[in-house]
């Protein structure tokens, strides 16, 4: 239901104004002849005349026109603009990149500036913000980022083989494909078995109030440790466990590896995974309980039919949020050899090379965004339906 005439959007208003401001004053690239001289920044307005520049920022300012003074209508509008803005900026990157990269000088490379790294953020969040304005749900507020990701997928293909990106990709292609895979396999297991024991505890705990408080005391002790700390403490009694239990040993267990990152990650996931499930068990409404238990249902109907259904939106809230809190966790372990995509990340910054921590840090980015979509979409479409 569109109103007209209402009071201006500050937040889409605000994040036109300084998109359009660092696209155009902002370094948008960095022109280098190989991957150890430093490279020479370019703004926007430097590259192909300036004009294709303008031409980007024109739209974006007629969307913080637009939301002076929002309607639906506008709204609409605004977040077309948006999307096709995304669109067209590989295309800009794309035709700058050819333009400067000599084809004599096949180590040369261009990274990406601070403008068009901030625009990208800005815009994300301005669709963010139209979606959220324009009641659009989670799944299909997803699908706006096709388009723009088709865009990028096309230019990286086919034009943006000098990007000092995808210049390191292709160099560790292989490690980098072992590194996400590490990853996931890390994060899932971790959520895996944390939401097998968070159940268990929570189940435990609405019997046993005393359990239930020494249960909340530890997870929130633990949840407060440091993870380098936490993972310093593993070292030395799984460096123990390994050398003296045989079995141990033949699984790879030992003070760094894979075994101190899946316990510390495990120790992580369960404070959110215990207190999501434990709340979403016990505010499920009491009379929805008592009418199930008047139609005749025994406890453990009344459990599996009634009880578990209603919390299972709120409970799918915790395993995304825990799996979020994993994958960024995740990255981390790689200082104690377990590695994952946390080892370009360290590997890059101990080289100075900032393309490299952008080959580890971005995956970890979508991977928390796709997990954030997937689940919390789930969320959604289970929450109405139970609505229904």
């Amino acid at each position: 239901m569109g109103v007209n005439r209402q009071s201006p959007n500050w937040v889409l208003l605000s994040l036109m104004l300084v998109s359009v401001v660092a696209w155009l004053f902002l370094d948008a690239l960095n022109v280098a002849p190989n991957r150890i001289v430093p490279g020479t920044p370019y703004t926007s307005l430097e590259v192909m005349g300036g004009w294709p520049a303008l031409l980007l920022g024109l739209p974006l300012l007629g969307v913080a026109v637009l939301a002076w003074q929002p309607s639906r209508k506008g709204l609409q509008c605004s977040l077309a603009v948006v999307v096709a803005v995304l669109m067209l900026l590989p295309l800009w990157l794309a035709a700058a990149t050819v333009g400067f990269v000599d084809a004599d000088a096949p180590q040369a490379r261009v990274g990406i500036g601070s403008a068009l790294w901030l625009l990208l953020f800005l815009l994300l969040l301005a669709v963010i913000e139209l979606r959220t304005r324009l009641g659009v749900s989670r799944a299909k507020g997803w699908l706006l980022f096709m388009p723009m990701l088709a865009s990028w997928w096309l230019a990286l293909t086919l034009w943006l083989e000098p990007l000092a990106l995808v210049r390191e990709y292709r160099v560790r292609s292989d490690q980098f494909a072992s590194a996400v895979y590490t990853h996931l396999m890390l994060v899932g297991a971790a959520v895996g078995v944390s939401l097998l024991l968070a159940a268990v505890l929570v189940l435990v705990m609405r019997r046993q109030p005393a359990v239930r408080r020494i249960g909340f005391a530890a997870l929130n002790f633990l949840q407060t440790i440091p993870s380098l700390a936490l993972f310093g403490l593993l070292l030395a009694p799984l460096a123990w466990l390994g050398s003296r239990i045989d079995w141990l040993g033949n699984m790879g267990v030992s003070g760094i590896g894979w075994a101190p990152a899946f316990l510390a990650l495990l120790g992580y996931s369960l404070l959110p995974m215990v207190r999501n499930i434990f709340v979403a068990l016990e505010e499920v409404d009491a009379g929805v309980i008592e009418s199930a238990r008047g139609m005749g249902m025994s406890r453990r109907q009344v459990f599996v039919q009634v009880r578990l259904p209603l919390a299972l939106p709120v409970v799918l809230e915790g395993v995304r949020i825990t799996t979020i809190q994993a994958i960024g966790l995740t990255a981390v372990a790689a200082l104690i050899g377990a590695g994952g995509l946390g080892t370009f990340i360290f590997q890059g910054l101990g080289q100075a090379a900032m393309d490299m921590v952008l080959l580890g840090a971005l995956p970890i980015i979508a991977l928390a965004l796709v997990a954030d979509a997937l689940i919390g979409a789930l969320s959604e479409r289970l929450r109405l339906g139970g609505a229904q």
